[in-house]
């Protein structure tokens, strides 16, 4: 059990209204006015622990509605501090999220929820000239939202203070230490005071998670919905095995279907990505790319494009997977399936989020079958698969990278090895690193021709 209570119910939630959550009035005014009237799970065992002032440990699967979940009870604790209310505001919670989008669609999320009251909310992040966001806060702000870099660039300046703290979220606790920003979360920590209420949420939770989590937080209860291993029930998936080369036509034919109104394509790598929104650009489909390599600007150009219909497909690498929430999106696709089977998870919860039904199609070449078999074994279930497209796998080929020792070279008195550099893809799929073409060997599999059209992969 470890330094964790855990809270794992199996309580039935669908006849439970937010009314049964002792919410203030102008807190369920504002839900109603967003058409929320039945919280997720997470929302239902986490608010009242938190209204409890319990620190909370939370592991869940994106889209299970996380952000009302903390969101939610912070306002409502805040609406409450008549004290904290009276004379100049000083921030009081702290919001702490890996990057711009995800803290910008939080600031959204706190601004909907608090609608009704009085609380000053602002969003701090980098790559943009800091003047409005200093100008905001030195007029007084109740909930900060930040990514780590701009907040200890602002902190460092004098401007933001965090002695008046009481609640703490650190979110995306496991893409804080994917992306390397966990030194300045322990620098952020350690401003903090010691007495607070902290919230801790991640989607997954390996050993490096658990021991951060254990100095954050105090008699935690741990809130665990859904395994973080599992994919969204309510999401219909599918397999279409695909030759490589004609993965473009297939996505375009799919996309023939007007009533897949947006799409959210992932790719592996940020060329690929590219690559495919200008295949869609020039059939005549509306298309922008999203990862790492673009300005943050141009990321969230695209993602509001996406957001407000202009653009109907947005192609993305993993690096964007987590910070994607596009209401009511039906269609997610994985033209490459992703050879890291937890990213699969990730991305198919972009789409039947907070129990809505989603579709979730992956395009599989003979080389991904591989990758396929990593995925089911992950979520623990066949994926249907569909033969019935114009464009069905023939070619059965596997490319196999073979290492071989290459015979050293002589450099005056030195003798130096060569070296061969093996490409180890990052857990987001987009690595940049130039690497040695090492030798290859072609192993061939007998084509088969007898696949009956109800096959499952």
């Amino acid at each position: 059990m470890n330094f964790l209570q855990f809270i794992r119910s199996d309580t039935n939630y669908i006849n439970m209204s937010f009314e049964n959550l002792n919410l203030i009035e102008p807190i369920l005014g504002a839900l109603k006015t967003e058409g929320y009237t039945t919280p997720t799970p997470i929302q239902a065992e986490a608010i009242p622990l938190i209204l409890d002032r319990k620190d909370i440990l939370g592991c869940a699967q994106t889209g299970t509605g996380k952000t009302a979940a903390f969101a939610v009870p912070i306002i409502q604790l805040l609406c409450q501090d008549k004290a904290g209310n009276q004379g100049k505001r000083n921030i009081r919670s702290l919001i702490l999220t890996p990057t711009r989008e995800l803290a910008i669609q939080i600031e959204e999320s706190f601004a909907s929820y608090g609608m009704n009251t009085n609380l000053r909310y602002q969003v701090i992040f980098g790559g943009v000239n800091q003047k409005s966001q200093v100008d905001m806060l030195r007029k007084g702000v109740d909930i900060l939202i930040a990514t780590p870099g701009r907040l200890l660039d602002l902190m460092t300046q004098g401007y933001i203070h965090l002695e008046n703290i009481q609640f703490f979220v650190l979110d995306e606790a496991d893409r804080m230490l994917d992306m390397g920003f966990i030194h300045d979360v322990k620098k952020v920590i350690a401003k903090l005071p010691v007495k607070r209420q902290s919230l801790f949420f991640s989607a997954t939770m390996p050993p490096a998670i658990v021991q951060l989590a254990s100095t954050i937080l105090r008699n935690p209860s741990k809130v665990e919905v859904t395994p973080a291993s599992s994919t969204v029930e309510a999401i219909n998936q599918v397999i279409y095995y695909v030759d490589k080369e004609n993965k473009k036509d297939l996505l375009i034919d799919l996309l023939h279907d007007k009533s897949i109104e947006r799409v959210l394509v992932f790719t592996r790598t940020k060329h690929g990505a590219d690559k495919v929104a200008k295949d869609l650009i020039k059939a005549g489909i509306t298309a922008q790319a999203i990862h790492g390599n673009k300005s943050q600007n141009a990321r969230q150009n695209a993602l509001n494009n996406f957001k407000c219909k202009l653009t109907r497909a947005l192609i993305a690498t993993d690096i964007a997977a987590r910070g994607i929430d596009i209401d009511d999106l039906t269609h997610v696709v994985n033209y490459e399936l992703p050879n890291v089977p937890e990213s699969y998870v990730h991305r198919i919860g972009r789409t039947g989020r907070a129990g809505a039904s989603g579709i979730a199609i992956g395009f599989c070449n003979e080389e991904e079958k591989e990758y396929l078999r990593d995925i089911q074994k992950l979520i623990g279930k066949k994926i249907p698969v569909n033969n019935e497209h114009s464009y069905p796998l023939m070619d059965h080929t596997v490319t196999k990278e073979v290492r071989t020792q290459r015979p050293q070279r002589s450099f005056g008195n030195r003798t130096s090895s060569a070296k061969t550099e093996q490409k180890r893809p990052s857990s987001n799929g987009e690595t940049s690193r130039k690497t040695e073409t090492p030798s290859k060997s072609i192993v061939k599999k007998k084509p088969y021709f007898t696949q009956s059209r109800s096959q499952k992969s």
